[in-house]
């Protein structure tokens, strides 16, 4: 678990860095990095990640995602995400385990049960067990962004009814 956290604390570290610092790259470098020491460096600014649409639409708008490494659909990844302002996910789980860091925004990620859940503004982490059943929040009036990183796909098993 320790080896986990440090692997992802340095890939949220290096991945905001050349976010916001880089100058020179395309969609296609994207898809060629995985993460895990292959390949060539990789710099890709913001404007420059695709944000595509997941077809999750609920209270408030579609949650996009935008693809750094791996593969978000079947293994690990590093993944942004990015919510609507006053958005709210109805109650889900995921398979696998996440790290996700606040980028922008303010999230709440409160489990079943739990009444008074942390405001995590930029900067903020947390951890989300793969199974456990939680909300995901975007509780700022600005549209919030996450880096999340998992060893497996990222997928929701909604288990309330709109």
């Amino acid at each position: 678990m320790a080896m986990q956290v440090q692997r992802f604390v340095l890939c949220s570290i290096f991945l905001a860095g050349f976010c916001c610092f880089s100058h020179q790259a395309n969609a296609q470098d994207v898809a060629k990095h995985d993460g895990v020491n292959t390949g060539s460096s990789v710099q890709i600014p913001d404007e420059k990640i695709p944000r595509v649409k997941t077809g999750i639409v609920q209270h408030g708008g579609e949650i996009l995602i935008g693809p750094a490494y791996g593969d978000v659909q079947n293994g690990h990844h590093g993944t942004f995400l990015y919510f609507p302002a006053n958005w709210s996910s109805l109650e889900h789980t995921h398979t696998f385990d996440y790290y996700a860091v606040v980028i922008k925004g303010t999230i709440q990620n409160p489990r079943v049960g739990e009444t008074d859940a942390v405001k995590l503004g930029p900067g903020s982490y947390w951890y989300q067990k793969g199974g456990e059943p939680h909300w995901t929040k975007c509780v700022s009036k600005e549209p919030c962004t996450v880096f999340l990183v998992s060893e497996g796909k990222f997928d929701a098993q909604v288990l309330e009814k709109e």
